[in-house]
């Protein structure tokens, strides 16, 4: 890959900040859009911009063909059997609470299963249902380098929760968790599985059907895509029995004083109307990460993810927190006697952007025994040379703390 043409797509990147050159690693909070994306957002706004679904009229059928056929892009990028399996949100939180919310009332469910590094987004929805039925939310327990107890895991389904959430890459320890196998036994003790994969839609081929997950939620900013766009794969036996999530235009059939009927999949879950152009915005960021070799890029942030750790590892004091053997596009860390936020404070200064805090992640840092952590996090566009400036600026910037 050639990282220096990469870069001129994202124009973002190319600017000082404080006097210095932007590198910008916060990539696991949001990444940076390539022309192509913001372009395509812009096109739809000047020569498209309709209401979909509704009319009659060339505008209004050219808008809703496109997004649809946004609809098709993803459900081939995920290898989902059936468009109608994709139900766009406004993200993974979205569509989390979708799941909580619907399966709340068809199943009434009082255990749910949790993993302990959960984002809060895939665990205060399930905790918030749980509750609301008199219920339990379990936890799996991970050792000190982040990865899962499986052993434990299976003790757990033994109590029979009816659902089992997991994110399939920790956005603050980087760890891969072993979905796949997981699920298999979710299945096996008769609970629905969903997998947050907010952070390995960008970095991990996804393959619905070889997971074989009832759910899989994701978030298009996190993939080079608009924010206020993202989806929810769910296989077709539990969509249709799900009732709606929210209630108005576009998502009934018919209407009365009396009564009133649901549209089919996946429209019954698309009330009111959708974030068009962030929609095709997302097709456009599909196309984008299949123009580049999966194993390539992902090479190349594994890469980069080691010269961090080698780097910072000399540094006093420094202390990984997440250290699994399998992980993913980041590298969490704090330095003894320093406060996360005062280190990231001042390598800002210094032009680098990175995130500090509990990474709405806050049992991970009770877990932890720690306030936060700092992050740094990659994407496509960063480059070995953005590795060297940061490790020289939290160098520089904890001699400057002590």
């Amino acid at each position: 890959m050639d990282i220096n043409e990469i870069r001129k797509q994202f124009p973002v990147l190319d600017q000082q900040v404080y006097g210095k050159p932007l590198v910008y690693l916060d990539n696991a909070a949001t990444t940076q859009k390539p022309l192509c994306v913001i372009e395509r957002e812009r096109d739809y706004y000047l020569h498209e911009n309709c209401n979909i679904h509704r009319g009659v009229h060339y505008l209004s059928q050219m808008a809703t063909e496109a997004y649809e056929n946004a609809r098709k892009t993803v459900a081939r990028f995920i290898n989902a059997p059936e468009s109608h399996e994709i139900v766009f949100t406004r993200g993974t939180t979205e569509s989390l609470n979708l799941l909580a919310t619907s399966l709340g009332y068809l199943l009434s469910p009082k255990k749910v299963l949790v993993t302990a590094m959960e984002h809060h987004s895939n665990l205060v929805p399930w905790q918030q249902m749980v509750q609301r039925h008199g219920g339990e939310l379990l936890v799996v327990p991970m050792d000190d380098n982040g990865v899962l107890d499986l052993q434990a895991y299976e003790e757990l389904l033994k109590r029979g929760p009816q659902i089992v959430a997991m994110a399939h890459v920790s956005n603050t320890l980087a760890t891969i968790n072993p979905v796949k196998e997981m699920i298999k036994l979710a299945h096996h003790y008769g609970a629905l599985a969903v997998v947050d994969g907010a952070q390995s839609m960008a970095h991990l081929p996804i393959d619905v059907q070889d997971l074989d997950c009832d759910f899989f939620v994701f978030s298009g900013h996190k993939m080079y895509a608009p924010m206020g766009i993202g989806g929810l794969y769910g296989k077709t036996e539990w969509l249709e029995k799900m009732p709606p999530y929210q209630f108005g235009g576009e998502m009934v059939d018919t209407v009365s004083f009396e009564k009133t009927t649901f549209n089919k999949l996946p429209f019954k879950f698309e009330a009111g109307t959708p974030n068009v152009g962030a929609a095709l915005g997302l097709e456009t960021a599909i196309k984008f990460i299949e123009n580049f070799d999966r194993q390539e890029v992902a090479q190349h942030e594994d890469t980069l993810v080691a010269a961090t750790m080698e780097g910072l590892s000399k540094i006093e004091g420094m202390r990984f927190i997440g250290q699994a053997p399998e992980r993913s596009g980041l590298v969490s860390f704090i330095i003894d006697g320093i406060h996360p936020y005062d280190l990231g404070t001042i390598i800002d200064k210094m032009g680098v952007a990175v995130r500090t805090g509990h990474h709405c992640a806050e049992p991970v840092m009770t877990r932890f025994g720690i306030p936060g952590t700092v992050r740094a996090s990659f994407a496509v566009y960063n480059s070995l040379e953005e590795v060297n400036i940061l490790v020289h600026a939290v160098n520089r910037a904890a001699n400057m703390l002590r």
